[in-house]
């Protein structure tokens, strides 16, 4: 594989450069003795109980946080830490809401938004919750503090089952043996945000108990986005010598408002928006079961089970795109000026799996053996109604009328998997990981209004997906690794029902029809080597992930949420990434850059009057070379931790991507298809008075600097000096999706025994 580094983008890659060789210079000139090596990192590399591998034998950049990291920065929700930290990991804020982030991981998608094309899948405890309807992952559902560790688990690894195509994001949660005492906690600070939090840990024999609950409300940035926040987790354990079992439950109930992207021409005042209102309401509760079984000398089982009830409602205003056009019906113009969409998700999902891990061997040589099995199933009832609206002096979509329905359909979920894995360390230096996974997954979906039995359809897709890694270890410390593997993904309901090029619907979806789509298949080979050289810990991959039958959201018109999904052939993720992170007695330092190259490599059609190079049917043409929107070439993630003091500590992150093209401009020629590149510094700090009473504050966008990390191509209707509704001069431009403004918190935590 070749990089190229575009010539504007040359200084940010030879500061890294210069950073990393001054990290190696201070490690090279040091007088004290090397450090002895850390503990050894164990890496689950099944969604399941097992025995984990030593970081040293798995083929892949795998990233891993604790709960300290994500306590101690004090993000709202788990998407900001991802935003934050990780190598190769930008979002894109379409929805206007800080709990609604689309979360791109080397290209790959875990967004809320229902019709983003997902390709990662994200666990917790084991436990897939990408939603059975739309693959959708919902951020704001699990509380941070419930949080012990969370591991980035890259490529198409297909022990992760459906949807990892890009990655598999895996979420430890606490325990009350590892995290004993109770706390409470109160912030409050800009946007009126204000939160409260408490936590309860402890265990009596081999019993132990956790629980936490956060309560948070904020006003937010912009007008029209508040967001009210109840999160619970509980969990109950029991661990014995040979036996550990977890019980926990997970409830949340949020209201989360968004202000959707904004015409470049409205940037005078950002807070301002386009139209409203738009309402989530996500409400939740998931009780899983995990477990684990010694059955002997180097033999253990472990499973899970879970049942899993989430309701979402949603209110989406949406400009009236048949404005002016003559109803059928009545024979004249339809007069409405907006349309008030909306929707209701009632899902109930559960599923169950088990696997058998055998070790045997000395430590000449060693072999593990995973054997396991899973099944995931979902009922899911999707109803959808309008109701015709008028835009008042301010863009809000006033209701003239009733709702009516449109969509009533229900749909099922079966996805049905055998998978198996062997790690063969053949000598202390070599280690050989073979792995497979075959896949069934059916989708069946029927109307419930009997005036759309072209709805009803049943879908199935089968694939055996295999991986080969192999590992070298020739001195403690250093690793070098190559692997291959193989990960599909099903197309969803979602896409099922909205592939008809003849018939667009909007987003959230109308079912209309359901053309057969093909699976995506990824196909992803890796090359990397990590080390730790005294205080320098450091690590290098490079990485090409070729997709075949993507499926993209292709618009349809100037509507900036009108449009179908389609298989476009085959695009490709590639990249670089380099980590190395330096401490100095109480100063840290880690720095982490990617490289990324997303592009299609099959050429398509595509209608987006919007873009300024379309032709006069309003089409352009995509060219295999052109960039996937969205997805930033070059990343930059620095955190530096200081303890100036035993009871003070001051950290900083530093957020640097480069630009992105607009959705609409997938041919890279609209003259406003770039979204330029940004850098945002945030601070956090705390002081704690006595063991007990600790002070701590959190400065995000310190320079208060206006940027957009996400743009659409459209038509702007309220493109005159009134910005009053008015399609006859509707104007194209790139909407974008603004970050927030300057904010500060302070907040105070009081823990007791």
């Amino acid at each position: 594989m070749q990089f190229q580094v575009p010539h504007k983008r040359r200084p940010l890659v030879a500061a890294l450069v210069v950073a990393l060789q001054a990290c190696c210079a201070a490690a090279n000139g040091q007088t004290t003795p090397p450090q002895e090596l850390p503990p050894v990192e164990v890496i689950g590399t099944t969604p399941l109980p097992g025995l984990g591998t030593p970081l040293r034998d798995v083929p892949a950049n795998v990233q891993t946080f604790g709960g300290k990291d994500i306590a101690k920065q004090r993000q709202s929700n788990l998407a900001e830490f991802l935003e934050n930290n990780p190598t190769s990991v930008n979002v894109n804020a379409a929805q206007g809401n800080p709990y609604q982030l689309d979360v791109n991981f080397r290209g790959f998608t875990a967004s809320p938004l229902l019709g983003v094309p997902q390709g990662m899948s994200v666990f917790q405890d084991g436990v897939r919750i990408n939603e059975p309807f739309g693959d959708v992952v919902n951020w704001d559902l699990l509380p941070q503090s419930a949080i012990a560790g969370i591991q980035l688990i890259p490529g198409s690894n297909p022990v992760f089952g459906l949807n990892t195509l890009g990655g598999a994001l895996a979420v430890i949660t606490k325990s009350g043996a590892a995290n004993p005492g109770t706390a409470v906690e109160v912030s409050g600070g800009s946007f009126g945000r204000k939160t409260l939090q408490f936590d309860h840990g402890s265990s009596a024999g081999p019993v132990d108990w956790f629980t936490t609950a956060n309560v948070s409300n904020d006003s937010g940035w912009a007008q029209h986005n508040p967001s009210r926040v109840r999160q619970v987790f509980s969990k109950l354990g029991y661990q014995a010598q040979q036996t550990n079992l977890e019980v926990s439950l997970t409830a949340a109930d949020n209201r989360l408002e968004g202000t959707q992207t904004l015409p470049q021409s409205f940037f005078d005042d950002r807070t301002q928006a386009y139209t409203y209102p738009d309402i989530n309401v996500n409400k939740l509760a998931m009780l899983s079961l995990k477990g684990s079984q010694g059955l002997g000398s180097g033999v253990l089982l472990g499973g899970n089970a879970y049942v899993r009830r989430y309701l979402n409602n949603n209110v989406s205003s949406n400009v009236n795109e048949n404005f002016g056009e003559i109803d059928p019906g009545t024979g004249l113009p339809d007069s409405n000026e907006a349309i008030n969409d909306r929707s209701s998700i009632n899902q109930s999902s559960y599923g169950l799996g088990t696997q058998l891990t055998l070790t045997q061997g000395s430590d000449a040589m060693k072999n593990q053996l995973v054997l396991g099995a899973s099944g995931d199933f979902g009922r899911i009832r999707f109803a959808r109604d309008s109701q015709p609206a008028q835009f008042d002096a301010l863009r809000a979509a006033v209701a003239t009328g009733e709702f009516e329905p449109d969509t009533d359909a229900r749909s099922t979920t079966r996805n049905l998997s055998l998978y198996v894995m062997d790690s063969l360390a053949f000598t202390p230096a070599w280690t050989l990981t073979l792995s497979g996974r075959f896949n069934n997954a059916h989708i069946s979906i029927r109307d419930q209004t009997g005036l759309s039995p072209e709805l009803d359809g049943d879908h199935s897709y089968t694939r055996l997906n295999p991986a080969v890694g192999i590992n070298f270890n020739p001195v403690p410390g250093f690793t070098t690794y190559a692997s291959y593997n193989e990960g599909m993904r099903a197309p969803t309901a979602l896409e099922l029902t909205c592939a008809d090029p003849a018939a667009p619907c909007k987003l959230p979806n109308a079912f209309l029809a359901d053309p057969p789509l093909k699976k995506i298949v990824a196909k992803t080979v890796e090359i990397g080597a990590r080390g730790r050289a005294g205080a320098l810990v450091w690590s290098a991959a490079a990485y090409r992930t070729d997709l075949i039958d993507d499926i993209q959201f292709v618009s349809s018109g100037g509507g900036i949420n009108a449009g179908f999904f389609q298989n476009v052939g085959r695009t490709r993720r590639q990249g670089l990434e380099l980590t190395a992170a330096r401490k100095w007695g109480t100063v840290g330092l880690i720095a982490r850059y990617g490289l990324l190259d997303a592009t299609y490599r099959t050429g398509f059609i595509e209608h987006s009057p919007a873009n300024s190079s379309a032709d006069a049917n309003g089409d352009i043409g995509v060219r295999p070379g052109d960039r996937i929107p969205g997805v930033p070439r070059q990343t930059l993630r620095l955190r530096l931790d200081v303890a100036p003091i035993e009871a003070a500590a001051l950290g900083a992150n530093v957020v640097i991507n480069s630009s992105v093209r607009s959705r609409g401009d997938e041919n890279n020629q609209d003259v406003t298809g770039a979204v330029p590149g940004y850098a945002v510094v945030n601070l956090d700090g705390s002081y704690r008075f006595t063991k007990r009473l600790e002070l701590f504050a959190r400065f995000t966008n310190l320079f208060d600097h206006k940027y957009a990390n996400f743009g659409i191509l459209g038509e702007n209707v309220f493109a005159n000096p009134t910005r009053s509704f008015d399609p006859a001069n509707a104007q194209p431009e790139s909407f974008r999706g603004l970050g927030a403004p300057r904010g500060a918190w302070l907040g105070v935590r009081y823990e007791w025994e």
